[in-house]
């Protein structure tokens, strides 16, 4: 069995999203975090965190990137019983019950992700079209046998041409100007 975990290549984290995960986190895609409101609507971080980031379950913080890690069945309970309180505490979930369902459906989606080698990087792109919230998933490989030391040796992206033209400029968000 494989899941997600956050991971962090780089300090990006720190200044692009408001609240950034912690690295080892169990993650999940998280769109259901923007449900309720408009995603058009977002400005600066927020709209970043929307546009591609995972959610980190321990802290509800944000990840560029989740890696797919092999897991056992405990783990995966583990992280079920984890979303399903989040969803009650933070989320709304009427109670336990209810969100132990969502988090199992949350938990079966990013499993169905996982349909790679461990190690494999994931990363999410969201757009919001019609009312409805569209994510379309890369999977990005190391060079061989270069290992995830740095963000920038990736070799082969799967999935690039499905992900809709966009600029961010990392450099002005860290200085906390919004384009």
């Amino acid at each position: 069995m494989k899941l997600l975990r956050t991971i962090r290549l780089d300090a990006s984290d720190s200044f692009v999203f408001e609240k950034p995960a912690e690295p080892g986190e169990w993650a999940v895609s998280g769109a259901f975090a923007f449900a309720q409101g408009d995603p058009a609507s977002l400005k600066g971080k927020a709209r970043t965190a929307f546009r591609a980031g995972f959610l980190g379950l321990e802290s509800l913080g944000r990840s560029t990137l989740a890696q797919i890690v092999e897991t056992n069945e405990k783990d995966r309970h583990s992280l079920v019983e984890l979303l399903a309180a989040q969803l009650v505490k933070c989320f709304g979930a009427p109670d336990l019950a209810v969100a132990r369902l969502a988090a199992e459906e949350e938990t079966s989606f990013v499993a169905s992700l996982c349909d790679h080698p461990p190690g494999v990087l994931i990363a999410v792109t969201r757009t919001h079209e019609n009312g409805t919230i569209r994510e379309v998933f890369r999977t990005l490989r190391p060079r061989e046998g270069a290992g995830h030391t740095r963000a920038f040796e990736f070799l082969e992206v799967v999935g690039e041409d499905d992900v809709p033209s966009e600029h961010l400029d990392l450099a002005a968000l860290q200085k906390g100007v919004r384009r």
